[in-house]
This record gives structure tokens, sequence and C-alpha cells, in this order.
């Protein structure tokens, strides 16, 4: 069932999407297997490991915070959603509630603690599409950013990162609402960005 709440902060959808490292030279899935694997010696069989990218979404808006990390802990998601607050906040946005997964780092009293008065909700478990604003985030963010060119370093990758979900935010046309950009659906955010 599609909802969508009818005001900015009304709902922050919050999630971390696991993305493998590219390693020196590019990876497998752009060069196919052999040269990846070339690419990949000398950083054992699971490779260079996992980027953690964590994104709160707005649900009215689609307005998208988000940082890459090197881990899921609850120090590390604990800081993220107090940089996304101040986000959301210098958007005119008053955040009511955030919307999760089940995740250990989510469950944490310490979080609970972070959030203050703003009401957790969790997805129910195994129940991706609860959360699918978010999880729709992530499919975007893929085929638009992370699996759309070939970079020869994950850091090439993560340089364009901060490129792109400007454009996500300010520039780039949601079918889900109605053609617009997130930022047209901020009332304090138009006109303050190119």
């Amino acid at each position: 069932m599609r909802y969508e709440k009818t005001q900015p902060g009304e709902l922050i959808h919050m999630d971390i999407k696991k993305l493998g490292r590219i390693p020196d030279g590019g990876g497998h899935r752009m060069l196919g297997r052999q040269a990846g694997a070339r690419n990949n010696d000398g950083h054992g069989r699971n490779g260079r490991g996992y980027a953690f990218l964590h994104h709160a979404i707005d649900d009215h808006s689609r307005l998208a915070y988000s940082e890459i990390h090197t881990d899921e802990r609850k120090e590390t998601v604990i800081g993220f959603w107090q940089r996304a607050s101040v986000f959301f906040a210098d958007a005119g946005i008053r955040v009511q509630a955030v919307m999760t997964d089940n995740g250990s780092a989510y469950r944490s009293r310490d979080l609970a603690a972070a959030l203050g008065p703003v009401r957790h909700q969790f997805t129910r478990p195994y129940r991706p599409q609860t959360n699918g604003k978010v999880e729709r985030f992530n499919r975007t963010l893929a085929t638009e950013w992370a699996y759309a060119a070939t970079y020869t370093s994950d850091e090439a990758r993560a340089a364009t990162y901060d490129t792109w979900l400007h454009h996500y935010n300010h520039h780039r046309p949601h079918t889900g609402i109605g053609g617009q950009t997130p930022s047209a659906r901020v009332h304090n955010l138009t006109g303050n960005y190119n």
C-alpha cells in the first residue's frame, strides 16, 4: 500500500546501504570478473570490504541526507542522526517521527536518547517495503551513481557522491511526487540552491 505524508518532517525514513568497496584499478562489476579479480589481488578473498551509506529521507518531499561511513555501529548511527537532524532543521523541517528497520544499532537505548522527543517507528520484520521511500532511494543511487560509471577506486566513487546527492535533491524530477524535485516540496529550500 502506497502512502505519503502530507507535510515535510512527519516521517523520516532511515536506512543503511552496504556497498562493496572498489579496488584500485576498478572492480568486477564494470570491468568483468577477470579484471576485477586481478585488481582485487592483495585484498584477500573478501576484497576491500564495504562502505556503509547512511540515509535519512523525508517521506513527503523525498529530500535526502546521506553520508558514507566505514561501519554501521550504533555510535556511527547516532552521530549520523545528529547531523541529519541539523540538516532537516536548516531546511525548515521539524522532524516528528523516524522509521527504521530492526537492526541492532537502531534498537539501541543510546539512539532512543539521541532521538529525544522524535517518535521512533520500526518496520515489520522481513518487510523492507514498509520503509519503501528509502529502499527506492537505494535503488536510484545504485543505478544513477554507484554503478553508473566506471570508477578506478572506491575513493574516486566517493568523491562524486556529494555532487550526485545535490543533483538528486535539487535538480532530479521524481515521478513519485508528480515530477517535482525534493527541494521544490520544501518551502524553505527552494531558491537557495541552483
